[in-house]
């Protein structure tokens, strides 16, 4: 049986078509399944829509998280949830063309026990979001040492490789680079993103730097390499001053060098203000870990051997 994630957060209008859309191509490929949705404390319908999707279709359970935990969350309930041979995570307003969720089952029919959905073109997107999505890849892609460039959420996961996720302590989680970094046989299978039919997207600006500062953190400690940096900047740039301020002593030329002092000094505090903020923000993460809060609270669920 092959579970499949939906992540949903105020998809009221996505979620019967999802669940009608993902059932009939399944049902035609013969394919065992569930449909896991997960409703990360959405503010419209998304809820009552998942439990009247359960009472059209058996194969559809729902979780109801208390409030908003993010999809983060969202995807790892799901797995933790879902009781399927393997899994499949994929959007809830099917962006991620479902179609594809047959390709990916018949390739880990073939053994392989990771399939990466690669997207080939990003869709309708501004000029300011494809830059702000490929800056946020390429500085996540030298972090973690792994070409994530054109990597998404929508893949496909043995049982095996959901078991290891589903092990792992850690509080805050980045999905697709966790999937990445635990290895197993992988294969790739290629997709355009799809427009919407109906709703929103959820993701502002605001939420998606938040999202790569959160994840880029959560993941690697490439930023606190940055002081180092910053700290070697300023003492090469020192060290030149202070020769030329002694060559100048020496020389008996010395003179006031009041611009060059106050240049310094906000140099040098800016250096410090942000090597703060960096230390800061990883000092919060790790309050975070130590306090050990679930990743999300779970507040319902409905579907078979679930309904509680």
């Amino acid at each position: 049986m092959i579970s499949v994630i939906l992540p949903s957060y105020n998809e009221e209008k996505m979620i019967q078509t999802a669940a009608d859309t993902v059932a009939g191509i399944l049902k035609s490929e013969n394919i065992a399944y569930e449909l896991v949705f997960v409703d990360d404390g959405s503010k419209d319908k998304t809820w009552e829509n998942i439990v009247l999707a359960n009472k059209n279709d058996p194969c559809v359970t729902g979780v109801h998280f208390s409030r908003n935990f993010g999809k983060e969350a969202a995807m790892f309930a799901g797995l933790e949830k879902a009781r399927g041979d393997c899994c499949v995570v994929i959007d809830c307003d099917l962006q991620h063309p479902p179609e594809k969720i047959v390709e990916m089952y018949r390739l880990w029919e073939q053994g392989y026990e990771v399939v990466e959905g690669i997207k080939e073109d990003r869709g309708e997107e501004s000029a300011f979001h494809k830059f702000a999505a490929n800056s946020f890849y390429s500085l996540i892609s030298g972090a973690t040492g792994m070409d994530m460039a054109s990597s998404s959420d929508f893949k496909l996961l043995d049982r095996k490789v959901v078991d290891t996720l589903n092990s792992l302590p850690e509080r805050n989680v980045f999905f697709r680079a966790l999937s990445f970094w635990v290895g197993y046989r992988k294969a790739t299978v290629y997709y355009s993103v799809q427009e919407r039919t109906a709703g929103e997207s959820k993701w502002s600006t605001k939420a998606l730097v938040k999202y790569a500062l959160t994840n880029i953190t959560s993941f690697s400690s490439a930023p606190l390499h940055i002081i180092t940096v910053l700290g070697f900047v300023m003492m090469a740039i020192s060290v030149v001053f202070g020769v030329i301020a002694l060559v100048q002593k020496l020389n008996g030329a010395a003179v006031a060098g009041f611009t060059t002092v106050i240049i310094l000094l906000l140099f040098a505090s800016s250096a410090i203000m942000i090597s703060l903020g960096i230390i800061g923000y990883y000092v919060a993460r790790i309050y975070d870990e130590i306090k050990g809060r679930p990743r999300y609270i779970i507040s319902q669920m409905i579907g078979e051997g679930y309904d509680r």
